[in-house]
């Protein structure tokens, strides 16, 4: 019984050994993401926020967990003006937080950096969650109404510019229906033309037809004229023959 109670003693001194070591490497973990992000946020101060990126990481390598740490590289990203990969650590850091004013502050900096990054519904949505949260966040009131402001100015531009999309659309078809009857009064007009053309072509030579006569039959009337002039010649020298041959015989 003795012996027994001795294993069961040494057992659980090896596990009290164990917690320790767990707890000893959680409070050095906890420690070192804790060291990191106090560098980083030097290098913050200092306006070198990609040193401070560097540095917030770290303490995301020692504790992934870590809200501030997350929050804090979203920070850094936002000072880089990379404003969607800040945007997803502020999101990653309201999912983790529990705290309402922690997660208000993460949705105001989402909101900054939806903003910033052109996406102004988006926006509007994560400040009205920050006030939900914290209703007096004067910072949130004031760049939710700019956001909003924002918002109608670019509905506005982009109903213009589609009214003048359509503007021009109308513009080229008229344009375009309008050099299609140009192009075909000038088709009809040279269509008429070439009928007028062929028309009067007959109309010549159904003229020449019925005036003139060809070269064949111009040549035969002449030959029959000649043939009429010859024969005309030929009954006057017969006339003429005839007298000389008749006289008339006077009584003396």
């Amino acid at each position: 019984m003795f012996r027994h109670i001795t294993i069961l003693s040494k057992m659980a001194a090896k596990l009290l050994l164990i917690c320790a070591l767990l707890s000893l490497a959680l409070t050095m973990g906890a420690q070192s993401d804790k060291k990191y992000i106090r560098e980083g946020n030097k290098e913050f101060e200092k306006s070198n926020y990609l040193e401070s990126e560097v540095s917030y990481r770290k303490a995301l390598d020692q504790n992934v967990k870590s809200p501030d740490a997350v929050f804090n590289v979203g920070d850094a990203l936002y000072k880089q003006k990379k404003y969607e990969d800040a945007g997803k650590q502020f999101i990653e850091n309201i999912n983790m937080n529990e705290d309402k004013n922690k997660k208000s502050a993460g949705l105001y900096n989402l909101g900054n950096a939806l903003l910033n990054a052109k996406k102004l519904q988006e926006s509007i949505d994560a400040y009205k969650g920050s006030l939900k949260l914290k209703p007096n966040n004067k910072e949130a009131k004031y760049n939710l109404a700019y956001a909003q402001d924002q918002l109608i100015k670019q509905q506005e531009q982009q109903k213009q510019q589609q009214q003048q999309q359509n503007q021009d659309k109308n513009k080229d078809k008229n344009k375009e229906d309008k050099n299609k009857d140009q192009k075909d009064q000038k088709d009809q007009k040279d269509q008429q033309k070439d009928q007028n053309a062929n028309q009067d072509q007959k109309q010549q030579q159904q003229q020449k037809q019925e005036q003139g006569i060809s070269k064949e039959d111009a040549q035969r009337l002449l030959n029959a004229l000649a043939n009429d002039e010859k024969n005309v010649q030929e009954k006057v020298k017969l006339a003429k023959a005839s007298k000389e041959k008749v006289r008339t015989v006077k009584n003396w």
